[in-house]
C-alpha cells in the first residue's frame, strides 16, 4: 500500500513537471533570450544612469510579451507544425496543450508583461513591445503561406528590441534608436533566408513561402542574400557617426559584416546547403559580438 501510494505520488510529480515543460517550450526560450538581450542592450546604451528596477522589469516584461508572440504563431501554425519534422514534437502539434489552454497563457503572458514595463520602464516601450507582438504574431505569422514578403514584415517586428531598450532608457526613439533599429532590420534577411534555405524542403511541405522571388535555392536567392548582407558594412558604421559609441566599435562592426559578407559569396558559388548553413551560424554569431563590442567602446 505504502509502495502504490509513492509511486502515485511519483507519478504526479512527473506530470506536472512535464505539464510546466511543456508551457516552458511555448516559450521558444533561445529565441526569446535573443529578444531580451537585444532590448538590454539598447538600454545600456541609451541610458543616462544604470537602474536596476528598470533593467529587470524591461529584461522579464520584454520575456514575457515575446512569449506570448511565440505562442500565438504555435496556436496559428499549429496543424501546419504537424506538417514538418522541426516542428511536428512541439506542445501544440502532439496536442498535450490545447488552443485554449495557450491561448489564455499567451494572455496573461501579454498582460503581466506589459504592466510591468509599462509601470516600472515606461508607457512607450511597453506599447511598442505590443505592437511588435501583433506585427509578429498576427501579421508576419499568417503570410508567411502567402508571399515571401512575410520576411519584409516579419524583419520590423524582429528589430524593435533594441530600439525598444533605448526607448526604455530615453523616452524617444530619435535617430539613435532608428540606427539600431536599421542594423538589426537588415541583419534579419541574411538570418532568415539562409534558415529558409537550409529548412526549404520542411516549409514547403507546410506551404510556407520563406525564400525570395521564385522561393527557390538558386544563384538569385544567394545574391540577395549577399546584396542586404552588404548593407550591414555601412549601417554598422551608424552608432559610430552618431556619437554613441566611439571609433574602434565601429571599425570591428565593419570587419564583423565583412566576414558576414564572404560566407555569402560561397553560397553564391557553391549553392548547398552547406554553403547556406555556414551563413546561418555566422549570422548568430555576429548580431551579438557587434551588440557587445558597441557595449565595451560606450564603457
Amino acid at each position: 500500500m505504502i509502495v502504490a501510494e509513492t509511486g502515485s505520488a511519483t507519478s504526479t510529480q512527473t506530470s506536472k513537471y512535464t505539464r510546466i515543460k511543456d508551457f516552458y517550450d511555448l516559450l521558444k526560450v533561445r529565441l526569446t533570450g535573443v529578444v531580451v538581450f537585444s532590448g538590454v542592450f539598447g538600454y545600456l546604451l541609451g541610458m543616462e544612469s544604470f537602474s536596476y528596477l528598470k533593467v529587470l522589469a524591461l529584461a522579464f516584461g520584454s520575456f514575457m510579451i515575446t512569449g506570448s508572440a511565440n505562442t500565438i504563431n504555435q496556436i496559428i501554425e499549429r496543424d501546419y507544425d504537424k506538417m514538418m519534422k522541426r516542428t511536428q514534437n512541439r506542445p501544440l502539434p502532439l496536442g498535450i496543450i490545447s488552443r485554449k489552454e495557450a491561448a489564455i497563457y499567451a494572455g496573461i503572458l501579454a498582460v503581466v508583461g506589459f504592466g510591468l514595463m509599462a509601470a516600472f520602464v515606461n508607457l512607450y516601450s511597453a506599447l511598442l513591445s505590443i505592437a511588435s507582438l501583433v506585427l509578429y504574431a498576427f501579421i508576419y505569422t499568417p503570410m508567411k503561406r502567402i508571399t515571401p514578403l512575410s520576411v519584409l514584415v516579419g524583419a520590423f517586428p524582429g528589430a524593435f528590441p533594441p530600439m525598444i531598450g533605448w526607448v526604455a532608457a530615453t523616452g524617444s526613439i530619435g535617430v539613435e534608436g532608428m540606427a539600431l533599429f536599421a542594423l538589426q532590420f537588415m541583419w534579419q534577411f541574411p538570418h532568415f533566408w539562409a534558415i529558409a534555405w537550409v529548412a526549404d524542403s520542411d516549409y514547403k511541405k507546410a506551404g510556407f513561402k520563406m525564400l525570395p522571388f521564385n522561393g527557390n535555392k538558386d544563384v538569385n536567392t544567394a545574391v540577395q542574400i549577399s546584396i542586404y548582407t552588404m548593407f550591414l558594412l555601412p549601417i554598422g558604421f551608424l552608432p559610430t557617426q552618431l556619437g554613441i559609441t566611439g571609433i574602434f566599435s565601429g571599425v570591428l562592426a565593419a570587419l564583423a559584416g565583412a566576414a558576414f559578407l564572404y560566407q555569402t559569396f560561397g553560397l553564391i558559388k557553391e549553392k548547398t546547403d552547406k554553403a547556406a548553413l555556414k551563413i546561418m551560424f555566422t549570422s548568430f554569431i555576429y548580431l551579438p559580438i557587434v551588440q557587445i563590442v558597441y557595449l565595451i567602446d560606450k564603457i
